[in-house]
């Protein structure tokens, strides 16, 4: 199967998470060559981290035809955003809602940090797309996953490197289940069955039980979001 865009060379943001694989497969499906970064920024669920080689190793054997495009990993030393603190996404604090609104998983700044370094990297790669798996519509209130956000950081990146970037977000319009039959449309059942058994979404690292909708510890939010997106698709018949 020949790519949708046979020039186009991506570098997805890929976290080992549910909507980063479905990225990856996605970005698979359409460009000529991709290649995946992923940050350790301190974040409390390691796990996704881990759960990366295996993904890209099982889509390889699984989907030959993409394992061709599939090209160099990378990982990226975040940890200032753990040197700022004060999110439970990096600290060991009761996942609750702040004053402002916003949930205490907000990482500030975390969305723009990625994109920065990995316009650096796709610059150094000869790499002109980045592939985000960021969703406004099952965003967590998070500002920095936000459409307009993502378009000002294109802009701002192409500027900054003085070359045409392009940030692309297949998620941005998307639901759960949305996400889910996206990953069966390009992939089939050995795609969701893949995502459901090998990525990693839990908030608190949990891998002991296999639900339904993949490992997690089932009350998180990060857990409710995907278990209920699992749900509303499976009932899509």
């Amino acid at each position: 199967m020949k790519p949708l865009h046979p020039s186009r060379r991506a570098l997805v943001l890929f976290s080992g998470g549910q909507d980063s694989a479905t990225c990856l497969a996605w970005a698979l499906d359409r460009f000529a060559f991709v290649e995946t970064v992923g940050f350790d920024y301190g974040q409390r669920n390691k796990v996704e981290l881990q759960c990366r080689q295996t993904l890209r190793e099982k889509l390889c054997q699984q989907f030959p035809h993409w394992a061709q495009r599939l090209g160099t990993d990378h990982v990226l030393d975040a940890s200032v955003l753990a040197q700022i603190g004060g999110s439970a996404m990096t600290e060991s604090i009761t996942i609750a809602m702040q004053e402002d609104g916003l949930p205490n998983t907000f990482v500030p700044g975390r969305n723009l940090l990625f994109f920065t370094l990995a316009g650096a990297l796709a610059y150094r790669r000869g790499l002109d797309t980045l592939v985000g798996g960021m969703s406004e519509t099952d965003f967590s209130g998070y500002p920095d996953c936000r459409d307009n956000t993502l378009k000002a950081l294109q802009v701002a990146l192409s500027l900054g490197i003085e070359r045409p970037l392009t940030v692309d977000t297949p998620l941005m319009w998307l639901d759960k289940a949305d996400t889910w039959e996206l990953a069966h449309k390009l992939g089939s059942d050995a795609l969701v069955n893949l995502i459901r058994e090998d990525s990693h979404t839990c908030y608190q690292n949990e891998r002991e039980t296999l639900h339904d909708w993949g490992y997690g510890c089932g009350h998180c939010p990060a857990c409710e979001l995907r278990a209920k997106g699992y749900g509303d698709w499976s009932q899509r018949g």
